[in-house]
């Protein structure tokens, strides 16, 4: 088989890349092109992304692929919930807002006054955060009604990129279940691989309807490189494929998973843990815990939970920086590991931990309301934080086994934050499993394994992880010390219980 290059484009919450992937029949070889900050800028009291300025970067990126190699395919990944309002003549009405902005306080509530908790749950199975979608919706019909009056078409943030490069307007399958605005129970849109959108709930709590797009399946071909851009890129007329554009949903694929119970950990600015399913998860339980049910490749299902994740600690190294200290995260991870043990624990999806600002000044006052002792050094604030991430992961999996009553052998660990020695070992010794590592770029993998099953023949996702398998290093741990980590998981259990703000 002669050696195809695919382009993946993985913008992150905080760092976008190009990678390019070399497939042989067997392997892939992945090669970065370039990597760029994921830009956002706060004008008055909101946070807005630059989309603008990120298109400028995937151009570049596509400029500089095509001159080193021939590329057969492009897909586009990025966080989710996010999304922009297309009006009349293709014109973007405002820039997306950050999911981090505070326009969605007490927005939850306010739906549920209108319409039921478990209503919107049964409907979608999706774990209910301030940032999803349909809350964001509704911030914008209080504060901004006539945008949503001018909107033709609702693009979230992949899909705004696919279309600037493509003209056409789709919204991708996985990335949509991830808005709590889409029912992925059951057979609906004829190109998507299950539901639709949730319409008679929306048109209840008063959000129009009229520009919710087609959503498409991952693996179709949304189209070429439009005309303007290939001449200003000098670029042929390369595919661009609807691939799996939640980059959970991408990275999920690359676990290189064989038989028996396992689960994931998509580690990054987020931490998503849970495990693929047929069919979603929806009952009194994962209803009470509060778990998600997302599109998943081939029309599975991602059954997870969101937790907070290395943006607490990406935040403090923010800080930290502001001050003068700058830190690399291999320095932190280092300075951690000198660190006293079990200092402080705080519950990391605290909801002053969701946003940007003083992240050591929160975690500190954090501790003092809980009356534990206060780390003072960016080694003992980063080993906090380690630290409560891996009892966080226990007792999600310790859920994920309750709900489904089967026991757990195996946690990969993909993703950038897969890279982190320390909080590997730490999960490994605090969920007492073991824990593999790798790939680090999981979801550029998978995006560009979508890309090779759409062109190559590539039969299932058995033989995509196989290729996974072959192509990357992976790294075990093995628990330990499991006693001191079984004391405190106590302790984190209990200060969960007793001071949940």
């Amino acid at each position: 088989m002669s050696k195809k290059n695919y382009l993946a484009i993985d913008i992150g919450a905080e760092s976008g890349r190009g990678i390019i992937g070399s497939f042989d029949g067997n392997k892939i070889f992945l090669k970065e092109i370039s990597r760029f900050p994921t830009y956002n800028i706060k004008i008055f009291s909101h946070i807005y992304w630059d989309v603008f300025s990120i298109f400028s970067e995937i151009k570049k990126i596509i400029q500089k692929s095509v001159k080193e190699e021939d590329i057969s395919g492009i897909g586009i990944t990025t966080w989710g919930v996010d999304y922009g309002l297309v009006g009349k003549g293709d014109i973007l009405l405002s820039s997306p807002f950050h999911y981090r902005d505070r326009r969605t306080d007490g927005i939850v509530e306010e739906v549920f006054n209108i319409v039921p908790k478990e209503e919107i749950f049964k409907a979608t199975g999706i774990q209910f955060m301030q940032i999803n979608t349909l809350f964001q919706l509704y911030s914008t019909l209080k504060e901004f009604p006539y945008l949503l009056d001018l909107c033709e078409t609702l693009l979230f943030m992949p899909d705004i990129f696919n279309f600037y490069l493509t003209g056409e307007k789709y919204a991708e399958y996985t990335i949509s279940t991830t808005s709590q605005m889409y029912n992925n129970l059951e057979k609906g849109q004829p190109k998507a691989p299950r539901g639709n959108w949730i319409y008679k709930i929306l048109e209840k709590i008063g959000l129009p309807v009229h520009f919710l797009p087609k959503v498409v399946s991952p693996g179709l071909v949304l189209g070429k490189i439009n005309s303007y851009l290939r001449e200003e890129l000098d670029c042929s007329e390369i595919p661009v494929f609807s691939v799996c554009c939640h980059d959970t949903a991408s990275a999920v694929i690359s676990v290189p998973a064989k038989e028996g119970n396992w689960a994931y950990l998509s580690s990054g600015t987020w931490s998503l843990l849970g495990i693929e399913t047929p069919n979603p998860i929806i009952n009194e339980k994962s209803f009470k815990y509060n778990f998600t049910n997302e599109g998943g490749f081939a029309g599975s299902i991602r059954f997870l939970k969101n937790i907070m994740g290395l943006w607490i600690l990406q935040e403090c190294r923010r800080e930290w920086e502001k001050k003068g200290k700058k830190y690399s995260y291999e320095e932190l991870v280092q300075m951690a590991c000198l660190s006293e043990p079990f200092y402080a624990l705080i519950d990391v999806n605290e909801k002053e931990f969701l946003f940007p600002g003083n992240m050591p000044d929160k975690i500190q006052k954090y501790c003092q309301k809980t009356g534990q002792k206060v780390p003072q050094t960016e080694g003992q604030i980063t080993r906090v934080i380690l630290e409560s991430l891996a009892m966080e992961y226990r007792d999600v999996i310790e859920k994920i086994e309750e709900i489904t009553g089967e026991r757990i052998e195996t946690l990969h660990i993909v993703g950038g934050g897969s890279q982190n020695t320390l909080l590997s070992q730490f999960t490994a010794s605090s969920t007492k499993k073991l824990v593999i590592t790798g790939p680090v770029e999981a979801t550029a993998s998978g995006n560009i394994l979508v890309q090779i099953l759409s062109t190559e023949g590539i039969s299932d996702i058995f033989k995509l992880r196989e290729i996974v398998r072959n192509s990357f290093p992976l790294i075990v741990y093995q628990p330990k010390d499991t006693s001191i980590w079984e004391e405190k998981y106590f302790v984190y259990k209990k200060i969960k219980e007793i001071y949940g703000f």
